[in-house]
């Protein structure tokens, strides 16, 4: 199968998920820059996180209007799988690709340190190969990484089935000790409701590697594989022939 990597500018997270697609789960995967037009040939989008056009304005605001962007809604909407990491996260958010919104952390401070993650729903592409309330130990990084939704979309998420991780304890418990922004409902990271767009703030990549302390993040990046190869209807690689524009 085939990722792509979104890049923006400032983004500094591409290179580690690129890294981690080709090496680690050992996967076909290309750098797509902000100004395309065109994403066909992909099974599997990535929104790397950093620091898009230097999160000016607002985390993800501006780079919703890149050039890309009309693609990935078009991809996605045809069903194509989609990871939004910390700022690709946000950026689905302003691009209203997943619901909700991003707040200043709790404390107002950037955190940068492992947490605790709870599978919430395995039915997903992105935990096909996880268990109902595992634990994963990935790193955050971020300022603005709180998630909020009014009640109506809470409700939503709640009924769908859409809260794909919650943070918690090493033991899978939830308190506000072991929610580190703030969120939401311990919210780490919410899908779509057809649930192939998936934005999570941990940072999976960061945690491909025993040498990065964790292994964890790599189910992500491995579901997804095992999802597609085994429907390979799922693919959207031969979608859109080399003359179709999406708009």
């Amino acid at each position: 199968m085939r990722f792509g990597v979104v890049v923006f500018p400032g983004s500094n997270c591409d290179d580690d998920c690129y890294d981690v697609v080709r090496d680690v789960v050992g996967e076909e995967v290309d750098f797509i820059w902000h100004k395309e037009r065109r994403v066909e040939g992909f099974d599997c989008l990535i929104l790397p996180g950093g620091f898009s056009y230097g999160d000016y304005l607002r985390t993800g605001a501006i780079a919703r209007f890149s050039p890309v962007m009309k693609a990935i809604g078009s991809f996605a909407r045809r069903g194509g799988l989609v990871i939004g990491i910390c700022n690709g996260f946000q950026i689905l958010l302003e691009s209203n690709l997943l619901p909700g919104a991003m707040m200043k952390n709790r404390s107002l401070r950037f955190i940068c340190k492992f947490a605790n993650i709870r599978v919430e729903n395995n039915l997903t592409p992105f935990t096909s190969l996880c268990q109902i309330g595992q634990v994963l130990r990935i790193p955050i990084a971020h300022i603005d990484g709180r998630y909020y939704a009014d009640d109506e979309i809470m409700r939503g998420l709640k009924e769908n089935n859409q809260i794909i991780f919650r943070y918690c304890s090493e033991d899978g418990e939830l308190s506000q000790e072991s929610n580190p922004n703030g969120s939401k409902d311990f919210i780490a990271g919410i899908s779509n409701r057809s649930g192939n767009v998936l934005g999570l703030m941990p940072h999976p990549e960061r945690a491909s590697e025993s040498i990065l302390s964790s292994e964890d993040g790599r189910v992500v990046f491995e579901s997804v594989v095992s999802t597609v190869k085994r429907s390979p209807r799922r693919s959207l690689r031969n979608d859109c022939p080399p003359s179709e524009e999406i708009s």
